[in-house]
């Protein structure tokens, strides 16, 4: 029997407030405490909550048969704890059902694995410890930032022990292979790849209310017909979106929820599939062969590439000034500043800095807090400009009292041996 994988990206980021050049040095705090609360309770109360009630009335009426799985961003917690704790209660309510896996990741939601290892594994070690804390789940399998994958991304992954990792199926990797099977690492064939099927997913995540598409409006009925019409050799579907394709990128109104609701009884009535999580994916199905991705892939855009975060000059001169400071951050020890900084790194802010406006300019418009790109560089570099002071005082004043504690220590030292 086939196997279905069903998976859920949840993020939100810490949205900048705006930072005017005559603000740096003041001391002026850089989040948008209202802007923020505003967003994750309108996502709560049209995504969140009502997606969640959907998934355990599935979970109470078909039990362990029906399995899911999520990522939820660092950032993500943190503002359920702060602003919608309700939240936060029920997806551990899923959690405590034995049907529902969470996967490790980037605590920041950052591009960290692209330019700073040593980022990278401390941000994704912090992460999986949150979700055990959480949730009591010591995550297998791990879901990169954008499902940003890599022959050294994947190296990377396995050094921290993951058994398996999710991927997107692009064409321009895969060529003439089919998805819907389980690949290896190109240099460790220990890790197991999961790849999105793009179409199916996003014939959910991106088309299901478009009225012009020739396939609407879509049904249960007819997306499991889909499903079953894969060639029988096949082994598994993965299907890979955001969380807020429901009641917020497809609202209400378009029968989205009577879709998730109405799907695993169709998938369950035609047969030919089960549901699985990806640990439980990965430990039932062996790979067929390995994937090599030599540069970068994510799940977005139509080039499947980084060119949403790091397309143009602007992205680029704002993501390497951010991480220059990485140096200064190893010797901080200040709560919030290291808080800044790992807000700071969450790859919205480079998306908001997308020039693009042809095929997916909509998509990046969607939940930008600014009128331009052009905007949100210069708000970001000016907040950028500002945590630069506040990390290079907070340093020097480190090195002075290691210097005034080296001193008292030889002056002591001195006095003992005089003695």
């Amino acid at each position: 029997m086939k196997q279905i994988c069903l998976y859920f990206q949840v993020h939100q980021p810490f949205r900048l407030k705006s930072y005017r050049f005559f603000d740096i040095g003041t001391g002026a705090g850089y989040w948008d405490d209202h802007k923020n609360r505003n967003v994750l309770e309108k996502v709560a109360e049209k995504c969140y909550l009502r997606a969640n009630n959907v998934l355990h009335d599935l979970i109470r009426e078909y039990g362990s048969r029906f399995k899911v799985s999520f990522s939820i961003s660092g950032t993500a917690l943190d503002q359920f704890e702060q602003y919608a704790p309700g939240v936060l209660d029920s997806f551990k309510a899923l959690a405590h059902t034995g049907s529902v896996e969470f996967l490790a990741e980037t605590h920041a939601h950052s591009l960290s694995s692209i330019i700073c290892p040593e980022e990278f594994s401390s941000q994704v070690s912090s992460h999986a410890a949150r979700i055990e804390e959480v949730f009591g789940q010591k995550p297998s399998v791990f879901r990169n930032t954008e499902l940003i994958y890599s022959d050294e991304i994947g190296d990377m992954v396995f050094d921290l022990g993951f058994k398996g990792m999710l991927a997107e199926g692009a064409v321009k990797t895969l060529g003439w292979r089919s998805p819907n099977f389980v690949y290896s690492n190109a240099r460790h064939p220990e890790l197991k790849l999961l790849l999105k099927n793009f179409r199916l997913s996003d014939d959910i995540a991106f088309r299901f209310s478009d009225q012009n598409w020739s396939a609407w409006p879509l049904t249960a009925d007819k997306f499991t017909a889909w499903l079953n019409s894969i060639p029988k050799e096949d082994e598994i579907v993965n299907l890979f979106m955001d969380y807020e394709t429901f009641g917020e990128h497809q609202w209400d109104g378009s029968g989205i929820f009577e879709f998730l609701r109405n799907l695993p009884e169709n998938i369950f009535r035609q047969g030919g599939f089960e549901f699985a999580t990806p640990s439980e994916a990965i430990s039932r199905l062996q790979p067929v062969g390995i994937v090599r991705m030599e540069e970068p892939v994510s799940w977005a855009d139509e080039e499947r590439d980084l060119s949403a975060w790091l397309g143009n000059d602007i992205q680029n001169d704002a993501f390497q000034s951010l991480y220059r400071l990485k140096h200064l951050v190893k010797l901080c020890r200040d709560p919030q500043i290291l808080k800044d900084w790992n807000y700071l790194q969450t790859s919205d802010h480079f998306y908001y800095m997308c020039t693009k406006y042809f095929a997916d300019g909509d998509v990046h418009k969607y939940f930008n807090p600014y009128s331009s790109p052009y905007e949100a560089f210069i708000n970001y570099m000016n907040v950028l400009a500002d945590f630069e002071l506040r990390l290079r005082r907070h340093v020097k004043a480190l090195e002075r009292s290691r210097a005034r504690a080296g001193r008292r220590l030889r002056k002591s030292m001195a006095s003992a041996v005089s003695q």
